[in-house]
């Protein structure tokens, strides 16, 4: 062997994560602002579609658009997750990202071009709403396709670029917010004006995720994402060479880390050669964190965005009413997953509790439609629509870059993608729990 080590200095490499110490600089932080960039494009469509949830109301009136939503993207999501998370192996994080961000630009193409072609009036017809519901159903899919691997892509790096993707996909909900604002604001409030800014809403969405699509594409190309590459695998080289010898020249990998070329290993070749990662010794690994983000968002789900758009009313705000709690939660969520960036709890049974600590919430909102009047005023729910999103953020943040780095790198994309498993299961659950407030 051109170079070889003990077993104990191999697993030791094996559970030392990328720090910012052991990896080439990211110039002009162009890896940083790629990988938050792709957290604010998973997550666009689903924003989007919540955000314009004052536009589907008026076309489907009584049907409960932001419940019928979560259940229709959440569930398809989560089932697809969990069959990535036996088979994400057999096509790379590559492939599986640009086929979701693609689907996500034809959904995006699509459903305005179907509302201008087939609605006429003031309402949408049976077609519409089940062409409708079923696009969001194909972003559910193309969801667990993108956040998936992306998550499973950040984890092998170090904790900052995990941190950009979550902040990502908290932006995502502030700039989705924004957009529908503006758009609402600059045209006229009648149907044809609700259309339009609907219309126009979408086709900047879809911009934004051709963007995304290339900055991913670009990405790769990086001297710190080569590096990185290379070093997955040498983690894997060293296994090879302490575990099964033979498999390295069967495998044909060079076995001198000087003859590896960072301009030509790319995460496809890796796929090719890394060995199935076992999802139950993963899991053991990070078990109470996974379930942790799962309790995050089952609670955050009861209550956002079903109960916040459609259960609480304002005869001073009147339909604005919806969409500025959703600006107020979307604000919160970003500062909460922004501050990771500056303020870290090393503690992850503090983290643990933390999350659990978040089903106070269920009683605050309760008492809200079914207390004294006071807990109604706008001033108390922007409040706790606030504190909601600020803790929702901060958690999410927490248990995300902390979970990939309790496990070897090799098995570090298995562990991110469980943990989207699990974030997406509460995310399900907590679509479920939110019809509890109407029943």
């Amino acid at each position: 062997m051109g170079w070889s080590r003990s077993e104990g200095d191999a697993d030791r490499e094996l559970r030392q994560p990328l720090t910012e110490e052991t990896q080439v600089k990211d110039d002009y932080n162009l890896a940083y602002i790629t990988f938050f960039l792709l957290g604010v494009g998973f997550l666009l469509p689903w924003n989007t579609f919540i955000s314009a949830v004052d536009y589907f109301e008026v076309f489907y009136p009584s049907s409960h658009m932001d419940r019928v939503f979560s259940l229709v993207y959440m569930i398809p999501c989560f089932i697809f997750l969990l069959i990535l998370t036996f088979y994400c192996q057999k096509f790379s994080a590559r492939l599986r990202i640009n086929l979701g961000l693609i689907t996500f630009l034809f959904i995006f193409v699509f459903v305005p071009a179907m509302d201008e072609w087939w609605i006429t009036g003031n309402r949408g017809t049976k077609v519409t709403y089940a062409l409708t519901v079923g696009a969001v159903a194909v972003l559910g899919l193309s969801d667990a396709l993108v956040q998936g691997s992306l998550i499973g892509l950040a984890g092998e790096l170090p904790g900052r670029y995990m941190q950009a993707v979550i902040a990502g996909t908290a932006a995502s909900g502030v700039l989705a917010s924004i957009l529908r604002v503006i758009t609402k604001a600059t045209l006229p409030q009648t149907v044809r004006g609700l259309k339009l800014s609907a219309d126009l809403y979408f086709i900047v969405t879809a911009l934004l995720l051709l963007i995304c699509l290339l900055s991913f594409n670009m990405v790769n190309k990086l001297p710190v994402m080569l590096y990185h590459y290379r070093m997955k695998l040498r983690a894997l080289e060293s296994t090879l060479s302490t575990s099964e010898p033979q498999d390295v020249s069967e495998l044909g990998l060079k076995t001198d880390t000087t003859e590896i070329s960072p301009t030509t290993t790319t995460d496809s070749e890796l796929d090719k050669v890394t060995k199935p990662v076992s999802f139950v010794h993963v899991w053991s690994q990070i078990k109470w964190l996974a379930t942790s983000v799962a309790v995050v968002y089952v609670v955050t789900m009861s209550i956002f965005p079903g109960y916040i758009t459609e259960d609480v009313h304002s005869a001073f705000l009147g339909d604005w009413y919806p969409v500025l709690l959703i600006v107020a939660y979307n604000i919160s969520d970003l500062a909460g997953k922004t501050l990771t960036s500056v303020c870290m709890v090393e503690n992850q049974n503090l983290m643990i509790w933390g999350c659990f600590g978040r089903l106070v919430f269920f009683p605050l909102f309760y008492t809200v439609l079914h207390g004294p009047a006071i807990f109604r005023e706008e001033a108390i729910v922007f409040l706790l629509t606030a504190m909601l999103g600020l803790s929702n953020g901060y958690m999410t943040s927490l248990v995300m870059i902390v979970a990939p780095k309790n496990v070897p790198v090799l098995e570090s994309e298995t562990a991110g993608i469980i943990m989207t498993l699990f974030l997406v299961s509460g995310l399900t659950i907590g679509s479920l729990l939110g019809w509890v407030w109407i029943i």
